[in-house]
This record gives C-alpha cells, sequence and structure tokens, in this order.
C-alpha cells in the first residue's frame, strides 16, 4: 500500500517510557538538585499542557534558546510530546543570527532561558514571533515590560495526558549547521532518524547501562550531546550529570561527585580534563569515554587514557546523520587514529571528491570524499532544495570530508575538503601536520590552515595554545615539526594564543584563523 501509512513513532516516548518504567531513578544531577524520571516528565507534561494552551501543536515550530539546565529536556520534550518541531538554537548567537534563525525557520515560539534574553528578546521583536522565558525571576520586565514566564503558565494549565502521535518520517528538529562554509542552514531531522540513532547505539555502539552516570556538558543545542547523552541517556535510564558550561575543573569535581562512569567530550574538552587531571589525584570510576565532534589527536586520545585509565571511543558523523556514522565500538579493540566503522544501517563509502553531480566511488584504501546513506539522514535542508541536491547524490550525503576506508570498513579521516593546502602544488593536509604538533610536550592543542601566498599559492600557518605552565617558543616549534615531516608540509609561521575559534561542535573555525593571519 502507498502513503505514510498508520505507524507512529516520537522522540518523547524516550522520556516518557522511561519516567513509566523507572519513575524513581535519577534522571538529572544538576547543582544540588537530583531529578527523577517520573518527576521530570510530570514536569515536562505541565510545562507541554502551557504551551498547547497558547496553540503549539503539530506542525508547530519551537525554537528554544537554553543552556543545560533542567530546562532544556523540559521544553524539548514539551515541545515534541505535541507534536511540534524543536529548533535548538547556538547560545553564543548574537541578536541577528538568532533572528536569521528565527525568520528562517518560520519559528511560532522562542523560549529562551533568562541568562540569554539581552540578545533573544530583540531578536524575537525583529522576527514578529511570541517570547516566553525560563529561568526568570517573578515580576522581572525587560524594557519595562512583564514577561511570559513558562514557569507560571504551567502552574496554570492542564497538563497533557500523553504524547501525541507523528508519523515516523515527521519532522523532529531542525539543526542548523555551524556554517563554517557560510550561511547557516537548519538540516531537518526526522523522528525516526534520531530514535533509530538512539537505539543502534544502545544496542551494539555505546552499550550504555541503566546504572551508567553520564556525563552532560556537551551543549544539547547540538546534534552531539543532544543524541549521543541526552536521548541515548534518557532511553537507557542512565542519570546525567549537566553542566552549563565547560570549566575543566569543575567538571571533573562533578565528575567525582556523581561517581560519573561515561564521558563524552569534544577535543578541546579533553585537553582540559587532561589539564585538570593534573591538579588532583582523585579520578571518577569512568568505563569508558567517547569523543566525537572533530578529530581527536592520537597524542590526546592517549593522555587521557593514562590521566583516567579509561579508554577514548572515537567516532564520527554530522548534523546531517543525525549524527552518529561510524564509531570504534565500545566493545571491540580501539584503532586509534580512525574513527572506527560504519554504525548498523549505515553505509560508508568513498567517492571522487572533483565529480559533480553523480557518485563515482573508489576502491579501498583510495583517498576521497567520504559518502554516507543509512537511516540517519536527514530529511534535507529547509527551504533549500538545491543544496539539497547537491548534498545527497544518488542516495549518498556528499560529506565534504575527504578520508579512506580499508578491506574491514575502518574509516580514517584526513581532513575537509575544503581546509586542505595547496603549496606549491602539493597537498598539505592540515590534521597530518596537527597530530605532529600536539605530541610537543608545550601544546595542548594545535590548529593547522593555509593563508594566500603570492610565490607558493598557500602557505602553511599553525595557531597553538600552549600547555599550561609553558612558553613555547615559535622557532622551536617550527623546527620540531620540520625534523618529522616532509619539507613542504611544516609551518612556516606559529602563532601562540591563549584560545582557538570554536563552533557549536567543538570543530576549529579554520576561517576565522585565516582571517586574523591571513595578511
Amino acid at each position: 500500500m502507498d502513503g505514510p501509512g498508520h505507524g507512529t513513532l516520537s522522540i518523547a516516548a524516550i522520556l516518557a517510557e522511561t519516567a513509566r518504567r523507572r519513575p524513581d531513578a535519577p534522571a538529572l544531577h544538576f547543582m544540588e538538585q537530583t531529578i527523577t524520571y517520573g518527576d521530570l516528565w510530570n514536569q515536562t507534561r505541565a510545562y507541554a499542557g502551557a504551551l498547547a494552551a497558547r496553540g503549539i501543536g503539530p506542525g508547530s515550530r519551537v525554537a528554544m534558546i537554553i543552556p543545560n539546565v533542567p530546562d532544556f529536556p523540559r521544553v524539548y520534550y514539551a515541545a515534541l510530546a505535541l507534536g511540534a518541531v524543536v529548533i535548538p538554537v547556538h547560545l553564543l548567537f548574537k541578536t541577528e543570527e538568532i533572528r536569521f534563525v528565527l525568520e528562517d525557520a518560520d519559528a511560532d515560539l522562542l523560549i529562551a532561558a533568562a541568562p540569554l534574553l539581552g540578545e533573544a528578546a530583540p531578536a524575537a521583536a525583529l522576527a514578529d514571533i511570541p517570547l516566553l522565558t525560563v529561568l526568570t525571576p517573578a515580576g522581572h520586565k525587560l524594557q519595562d515590560q512583564p514577561i511570559a514566564r513558562l514557569e507560571e503558565e504551567a502552574e496554570k494549565a492542564t497538563p497533557i495526558e500523553r504524547h501525541a502521535s507523528v508519523n515516523p518520517l515527521a519532522p523532529a528538529t531542525i539543526l542548523y549547521t555551524s556554517g563554517t562554509t557560510g550561511t547557516p542552514k537548519g538540516a531537518v531531522g526526522s523522528h525516526l532518524a534520531v530514535i533509530e540513532q538512539v537505539h543502534t547505539g544502545l544496542l551494539d555502539t555505546f552499550e550504555y547501562r541503566p546504572d551508567d552516570v553520564l556525563y552532560g556538558g556537551l551543549p544539547f543545542f547540538h546534534t552531539f550531546g543532544q543524541t549521543v547523552v541526552l536521548n541515548a541517556g534518557f532511553r537507557r535510564g542512565a542519570a546525567i550529570i549537566l553542566l552549563p558550561k565547560f570549566d575543566p575543573d569543575e567538571a571533573l569535581a562533578l565528575l567525582l561527585r556523581h561517581k560519573a562512569t561515561v564521558f563524552a567530550g569534544v577535543p578541546t574538552n579533553y585537553a582540559g580534563m587532561i589539564a585538570a587531571a593534573n591538579r588532583t589525584p582523585d579520578r571518577p570510576p569512568l568505563r569508558f569515554a567517547i569523543s566525537g565532534g572533530a578529530a581527536l589527536p592520537t597524542a590526546l586520545l592517549e593522555a587521557f587514557e593514562t590521566a583516567y585509565g579509561a579508554q577514548v571511543h572515537e567516532g564520527y558523523g554530522l548534523t546531517e546523520t543525525s549524527p552518529v556514522a561510524s564509531f570504534n565500538l565500545v566493545s571491540e579493540p580501539i584503532r586509534p587514529g580512525t574513527v572506527g566503522k560504519p554504525i548498523w544501517g549505515v553505509d560508508i563509502a568513498i567517492a571522487d571528491a572533483e565529480t559533480e553531480g553523480r557518485i563515482d566511488l573508489l576502491p579501498n584504501d583510495t583517498l576521497g570524499e567520504i559518502v554516507i546513506r543509512g537511516h540517519n539522514l536527514m530529511k534535507g535542508y529547509l527551504g533549500r532544495p538545491d543544496a539539497t541536491a547537491a548534498a545527497v547524490v544518488d542516495g549518498w550525503f556528499r560529506t565534504g570530508d575527504l578520508g579512506t576506508v580499508d578491506a574491514e570498513g575502518v574509516i580514517r579521516i584526513v581532513d575537509r575538503k575544503k581546509d586542505m593546502i595547496i603549496r606549491n602544488g602539493y597537498n598539505v593536509y592540515p590534521t597530518e601536520v596537527e597530530a605532529v604538533l600536539s605530541r610537543h610536550p608545550a601544546v595542548s592543542l594545535a590548529a593547522v590552515f593555509g593563508v594566500p601566498h603570492d610565490e607558493h599559492g598557500q602557505e602553511v600557518h599553525a595557531a597553538i595554545v600552549p600547555a599550561e605552565g609553558a612558553d613555547p617558543d615559535p622557532a622551536e616549534l617550527i623546527a620540531y615539526v620540520k625534523a618529522k615531516i616532509a619539507a613542504y608540509k611544516y609551518p612556516r609561521a606559529v602563532h601562540v594564543v591563549e584560545s582557538l575559534p570554536l563552533g557549536p561542535s567543538g570543530k576549529i573555525l579554520k576561517r576565522e584563523l585565516q582571517r586574523l593571519y591571513g595578511g
């Protein structure tokens, strides 16, 4: 039979079902508070009742700009429980950036946490949509005007009885890409893609346990934290430690206090946690750790394992793939320097990076563009059919990443296609140079990028964050790398910086470095 059928599926069931089965189990640890699954679902049902009273229902679009506090899951699951589409917004966005998302997504409502109202409130006004707040004190005003408080409206509302029925392929989320290659695009995710991602992860990728305690410092507005920590953790019935803003010493203190068993982070988090470990001998009982968002230098992986006694399992994915596409499975020996094998139900292959309009697959161990197909793909880019058609060709999603796949299906990421540097006609892959720099004891983090050069076409530059207590000499670092790789690859300039510009997933924004040092 044709048509969508009568099956239903909702991401909201992740919280609702766990609350039904394990109502007294801890769901969230936040500051001095522990919230059980039963209480969290009841609070969510009240929030959903308040949103329903405002006309939010199936197909509505609810934007939210909320840090990793209990109100994030309350709002997230409340909107999804009504059949609405959630649009989590980057916490560091300024007014015009928030306005762009609201208008591009045609949002019906913005829910903002009080600390973010300075940018969010004018954005909602400019986009001409209603604004609701959480965490705003009673009686607080904004420009002498009363502020609508979701907590207050939830107290007066009738809580929903159960979550709405939606088609498995119905839109659930609109997640905006970080815009590293231009204007951000809204990747539309379905209920099916997210839930299948969660179930695949729990069956044979992450292997969470109901008694696990997960570190929840990855931003939930981004697909990594949202799917791998929040949704997967709640589906298993684990507890999540919330940390609104990453601070390595605070993170380690929370891991110790709550006896955390799983850590998930991006490379910058790992660098911070290694430094924090040098300041205290105490360690949490970690079973394993998960890395994603950007390539993790092997030196960081090894240093974390030495410091915490927990293996780091690295994976790979994108916003458009919900996000995990491949992983070094927890049940198998890790392969440092790789992102493992495709997860169940997902195909990963290598295609000719220069061929447009079709996919020409290449043999094993050949360098080319990584392409992906499977249950995890987005529905498309919101309102951008041309961009969707360019990204999904012959059923394969073109990632823009260069890599290889061997005969066993193990994937190695070489670099972003757009990050590759061409110096005197030779290809220089920044990740290779970064891996060498990261092994220098004075280097905590490294980013290698190309800048225009009249003679060589592009010149190789590096920006490094020093290891704690180190005072690296750029000339010495250049000599160190020069001795270890081919002459055309080593950086001719090294810039010592306090921090590197980061995108929402922890990826280093090399275009910002190119702007700063490109002359």
